[in-house]
């Protein structure tokens, strides 16, 4: 069942219904492309050998069936070792709904309910939840019983999921694939049938019986309401969910019970790295409906605080909140369709850059406040006279507006106490403090009270306020960057990670419109196209084939206006 074509030709003979499609062994470009005529436009293209998104591409017409066909067996390569690829018909509105399954060698086969995977980005999912929302209940127990026929046509044991792509528009469902082993998202059938799915695993090889019988699992899911799993990401849904690294400086998670399980393969002070899947967490909850679980669900992302590597965590928060996600309307094209909605950012509080400050004062003065006093509650330790700070923030929010610059101004009236003024508004008498033994700075303002976390890293300033995450810089005078020989960068695009150069799409001299792509990358085992952030005229290409490129490293330099020709 690992390999795509064998097992769907084992399951058209078992009765299970299968997407049209060329599922053979003749890998010939040209053949494969005759093929996907004859199936029409779109064609998912997928790696026999593939998982967690890899190997996958949709070409949406016959003029990009070979792009996407060479590079879709190109990451299957470099994946799996093993390029083989099948050629699909792509459902457009498509729903992900797996199956889990168990089986034990005495002929036993139980269904634990199905599982919605339709929130996904890179074909790879990142929201999960069970039971699917709005599934005619017929349909749901016709998946059940096709995914458990699935498991004994091959004489499966152990625990399998049974992957299906349910068509929105008809209500018919197709046998997708077979995951041979437990996927990352079984927390979510643990929570809604209150089972240990590794326990169950070593009893199925021990040679036990299964636990429960279908009727036992059916009777325990029909009490145990709603599950859904966030899967936290180190990446950058703003540049297309490219993935991200780097040290993990701060991680605050949000307080485990019996609703609430952390997954968790990182702490504080570890390393995120350019070599490995950049899944940091999982987080699952449960609640007594969809909607308890939701409410759940959004108040724990709230309390995630993670430092360091641009995370998903924000966009998950958005896409909790989302109208039609909230209604139950999953597609596997969501976010994409959603897209206006979802990366839509809104600007920054004052009182946020106000804190950032002012954490800011606190942390620059603290060896002296030490020097001072020794006694809790000092003066934060300007000089007696009070002096006046100005600091200018620039926002690295993600999908923030390139350039956005914000001046606060910090005048100190007394021990703790401040002025502060933010873009024309002042806040008077605020009475501040830095908890020594956190990263939180309480400070109450004329209005209100606000506990934020601030965590500096040389000129990064990263503050979360009221269950949202901002990032700033503290922006460098351009003669320190001339004194420390930093290199202008601006008018070159940018390794995002540590990365090895696949292709290079361009030369020098070439003319390129915006979104064009430049250059190919690998990073964490995943393809990446890096694309023109504007319409100009290549003037070095700095990296070739095969190059290993350190974060921030310029891959292709543009010429400045006035020097094309």
């Amino acid at each position: 069942m690992g390999d795509k074509s064998q097992s769907k030709k084992i399951m058209t003979a078992a009765g299970v219904p299968c997407v049209p499609g060329y599922h053979g062994q003749n890998q010939d470009p040209s053949f494969l492309e005759a093929e996907a005529d004859k199936i029409k436009y779109p064609v998912l293209i997928k790696a026999i050998k593939g998982g967690g998104g890899k190997g996958m591409r949709i070409a949406h017409s016959k003029s990009e069936f070979q792009d996407q066909l060479q590079s879709a067996k190109s990451e299957a390569m470099n994946s799996f070792g093993d390029d083989h690829v099948l050629v699909e018909k792509y459902i457009t509105t498509p729903r992900h709904i797996e199956v889990q399954v168990f089986a034990d060698k005495h002929g036993n086969s139980v269904a634990l309910g199905e599982r919605d995977c339709s929130i996904q980005r890179r074909h790879q999912k990142i929201l999960e939840e069970s039971p699917a929302p709005h599934l005619p209940d017929a349909t749901r127990k016709d998946l059940w019983e096709k995914a458990r026929a699935a498991a004994l046509a091959v004489g499966y044991e152990g625990a399998g999921t049974v992957e299906f792509i349910f068509d929105n528009d008809t209500g018919e469902f197709f046998f997708m694939e077979m995951n041979t082993r437990l996927q990352v998202e079984h927390p979510v059938t643990e929570m809604v049938t209150g089972q240990d799915l590794v326990y169950w695993q070593l009893k199925v090889a021990e040679g036990a019986k299964l636990p429960l019988t279908q009727e036992e699992v059916e009777a325990y899911m029909s009490t145990r309401g709603h599950a859904i799993e966030a899967r936290i990401y180190a990446e950058n849904p703003d540049q297309g969910f490219i993935p991200d690294s780097g040290t993990l400086l701060h991680v605050r998670t949000p307080t485990p019970s019996e609703d609430i399980r952390i997954d968790a393969g990182f702490v504080a002070g570890d390393e995120v790295s350019a070599h490995y899947d950049p899944m940091i967490a999982k987080l699952i909850v449960r609640g007594n409906t969809r909607e308890e679980a939701l409410r759940k669900l959004a108040s724990a992302l709230e309390e995630y605080e993670v430092a360091g590597p641009i995370t998903n965590i924000e966009f998950l928060k958005t896409v909790c909140k989302s109208p039609d996600f909230v209604a139950g309307e999953v597609e596997t094209g969501y976010i994409e369709k959603h897209r206006e909605e979802l990366f839509a950012r809104e600007a920054i509080e004052p009182e946020v850059l106000a804190q950032a400050a002012l954490a800011c004062l606190h942390h620059d003065s603290a060896p002296v406040a030490r020097k001072q006093a020794s006694f809790e509650g000092s003066a934060v330790g300007f000089s007696p006279s009070y002096q006046s700070r100005q600091i200018t923030f620039a926002d690295q929010t993600p999908g923030a507006k390139d350039g956005s610059k914000f001046d606060v101004r910090v005048q100190q009236t007394g021990d703790n106490t401040f002025n502060v003024e933010v873009g024309g508004r002042t806040f008077e008498q605020v009475v501040s403090q830095n908890n020594p033994g956190s990263h939180v700075v309480t400070s109450f303002f004329p209005h209100t009270r606000l506990d934020t976390t601030v965590i500096r890293d040389g000129d990064s300033v990263i503050a979360f306020q009221r269950g949202t995450q901002y990032r700033l810089t503290i922006p460098r005078a351009k003669w320190m960057d001339k004194a420390l020989g930093t290199k202008d960068v601006t008018n070159s695009v940018l390794a995002p990670m540590p990365c090895k150069v696949l292709r290079v799409e361009v030369q020098a001299g070439d003319v390129v419109e915006k979104d064009q792509p430049l250059v190919v990358i690998e990073s964490m085992k995943m393809e990446t196209v890096i694309r023109s952030p504007q319409k100009g005229t290549i003037s070095k290409v700095v990296h070739k084939q095969g190059d290993q490129c350190k974060s921030g490293t310029p891959l292709v330099e543009f010429a400045e206006e006035g020097e094309e020709n």
